[in-house]
């Protein structure tokens, strides 16, 4: 039975053990957090992987990230502080924390890690960052978020506002080769926009052939557009034949609107305007939230900002809208502010003239606080944002990949579409497998630990012996399997010169098992009833461990059996009665189909190797005796 000190052994061993295989989840949600803008959530998460000692250094630094970018300065001190105690610390931290001591007012402490950063091989324009009042102003371009991809998709004509639903990819174009009869728009002399679909990662070319089938194209300008989770209801965006402008004047411009359709037997039809829509004004650029509560879209219609503004507005369930609602003066400028769209966490993205940037459009992400409020925009730098136009801006549900437009020089045509990816997080992966029979060994503790030998992070391998634990690039570590059952084994690796586009590095490990069959069967001690060598039923259930361990799990394991009695009864008897518990053990094991030649030798010892101090003529109860009534298995070979 159980002890009640066992039971509370083995609960916190599989509480420590959950915590274990918890935390690289964790991480990886954190990292998935941080990377979609949602930083009070993800500042959250890390937090509880530092109260768990997991990957502290990289969590720690990435709270400070979180509150910088949610311009917390104090906030974001304390904990580059720590960061920067790290002596592997990636340098740019240096630059981040004498930000945030800017942003403190702690000039001088400011200038003293400004002058590290540069000591360390850091660049820095230290006139514009002395006279930059605004301490996060420049923090998400100081080093490179975002890389591009090339991409099959564009045209030597205008292509843009790309969406990733379904494995396939929605986008506007306006080419229109192939086609006999050619509508071009007065504006630009090229074709009229119409939307186009095809399959992600497609080798062959978009032709007109891949035009969106249904009624959504028309003799207008269609798209871009967004479509609902379950994929039935699709936004769009087109230009209405009516134009508006000052009175009377032919010149006006042609409005946009937007539409709604249903997929109807793989079809998309019952086209049909939105009830926001005016003769007056455009409404474009649909997006829906992840509920699809929610649409957002730009307009310039009046009491805005400025030129164009984003909006929402509610969708009820009765196919209702509600009121327009302006998002007001964070987002929106003097300027135009265009091409919404809200990721899986709720954060917008949107283009803009009016804040600050790189050059004409630039592609921005809000920052919201606990209670959801959007508190800042933050411009994603390059190279996501150029010198020209940059918008469409969308993120697939990893929140590492996705699209925007541009009409940057170096394109194909007018408006080109670019996937960008952010650099993949780095991890080690491996399997724990054992070294004799080459099976998984589930339930392994996994340590990692740097350069210095200090533990970083730790895991427990699943069923199947995997783990995998992100790690950061540029540096060395070693990674160690431990498992009761076995001896320790261990790696030593370096991330130090992996491509950027890398994301994993493979260390399996291979574990040796003990030399104890005891361990191994976890098997409990086997004992004889006094004066008696059959094979007690409780004893017939850890044999039965034996049989198993070398039938299945070591079948090339070679075994010993040594006997054992009390000292109570004479030497030559207790001799006698040894034999015949190691040939009743003996006899047991080879009738389960143990074959005869894996046991070299079942001896007898008597009372000659007590395991305690009841020897003749002591005063001993009969328990104490009993661990003298003992059989022991000795392995000769295991492989």
């Amino acid at each position: 039975m159980m002890t009640f000190r066992t039971s509370i052994v083995t609960s916190l061993f599989l509480a420590l053990a959950c915590v274990a295989m918890a935390q690289p989840g964790k991480q990886k949600r954190a990292d998935t957090l941080f990377n979609k803008f949602s930083f009070v959530k993800a500042a959250e998460v890390y937090k509880d992987l530092i109260r768990n000692n997991y990957n502290k250094n990289y969590a720690t630094r990435r709270v400070g990230d979180c509150y910088a970018y949610l311009r917390n300065p104090a906030a974001a001190a304390r904990y580059y502080k720590r960061a920067v105690e790290d002596k592997n610390v990636p340098i740019d931290y240096y630059y981040s924390y004498a930000q945030a001591l800017r942003g403190t007012k702690k000039y001088k402490e400011s200038r003293i890690w400004m002058q590290r950063f540069k000591d360390s091989g850091g660049v820095a324009n230290t006139e514009r960052f002395e006279k930059d009042l605004d301490f996060m102003a420049h923090v998400f371009s100081a080093k490179k978020q975002y890389f591009l991809k090339r991409t099959r998709i564009n045209s030597k004509f205008s292509d843009f506002g790309a969406i990733e639903h379904d494995g396939k990819v929605y986008f506007a174009s306006s080419r229109d080769e192939g086609v006999a009869i050619k509508r071009l728009y007065g504006w630009n002399e090229q074709p009229f926009l119409d939307v186009y679909v095809t399959e992600k990662d497609a080798k062959k070319r978009v032709t007109h052939t891949s035009k969106l089938k249904g009624d959504i194209n028309s003799i207008y300008h269609d798209g871009p557009v967004t479509i609902s989770k379950d994929g039935k209801t699709m936004y769009f965006s087109r230009n209405a034949s009516n134009k508006y402008g000052q009175e009377n004047d032919k010149k006006g411009i042609s409005s946009v609107n937007i539409y709604k359709a249903t997929l109807v037997d793989s079809l998309w039809t019952n086209v049909e305007p939105l009830s926001i829509n005016s003769k007056n004004y455009s409404t474009q650029h649909p997006a829906l939230n992840k509920d699809n509560t929610r649409l957002y879209f730009s307009s310039d219609m009046p009491g805005g900002q400025g030129g164009s503004d984003i909006y929402y507005v509610d969708l009820h369930q009765d196919g209702s809208l509600g009121t327009p609602v302006n998002m007001g003066a964070i987002v929106n400028t003097k300027g135009a502010e265009g091409t919404p769209f809200i990721n899986n966490e709720g954060i917008l993205f949107f283009s803009s003239d009016g804040h600050l940037g790189l050059g004409l459009l630039d592609i921005f992400g809000t920052v919201a606080d606990d209670s959801n409020t959007i508190t800042d925009v933050v411009n994603l730098g390059v190279p996501v944002n150029s010198e020209k136009d940059d918008f469409c801006f969308t993120m697939n549900k990893d929140g590492v990949t996705g699209y925007f437009s541009s009409n940057r020089r170096g394109g194909r045509g007018d408006d080109d579409i670019y996937e960008f990816f952010r650099k993949p997080l780095l991890r080690v992966r491996g399997q724990v497998v054992d070294a004799i029979n080459s099976k998984p060994v589930p339930n392994s503790i996994i340590n990692l630990f740097d350069g210095d030998d200090n533990k970083i992070a730790y895991m427990v391998t699943d069923k199947e012996g995997f783990y995998e634990i992100n790690i950061d690039r540029n540096q060395d570590y070693k990674i160690v399997a431990s498992q009761e059952k076995y001896i320790d084994d261990y790696r030593n690796f370096s991330s130090k010169n992996i491509s950027s586009i890398e994301s994993e590095i493979v260390a399996n490990l291979i574990l040796n098992p003990v030399q104890k069959v005891v361990v191994l069967a976890e098997l409990n001690t086997i004992y004889f009833d006094y004066n008696k060598h059959n094979i007690r039923e409780d004893a017939a259930l850890e044999l039965d461990k034996i049989v198993n361990l070398m039938a299945n799990t070591y079948p090339d394991m070679i075994i010993k059996i040594e006997s054992h009695t009390d000292s109570r009864g004479t030497l030559s008897y207790n001799d006698k009665l040894s034999i015949d518990r190691a040939n009743a053990t003996y006899e047991y094991i080879i009738s389960k189909g143990i074959a005869p030649s894996r046991i070299t030798e079942h001896k007898g010892y008597g009372e000659r190797r007590l395991t305690n101090g009841c020897q003749d003529g002591a005063n001993c109860e009969d328990e104490a005796h009993q661990l003298n009534r003992r059989t022991e298995f000795i392995i000769i070979q295991i492989e």
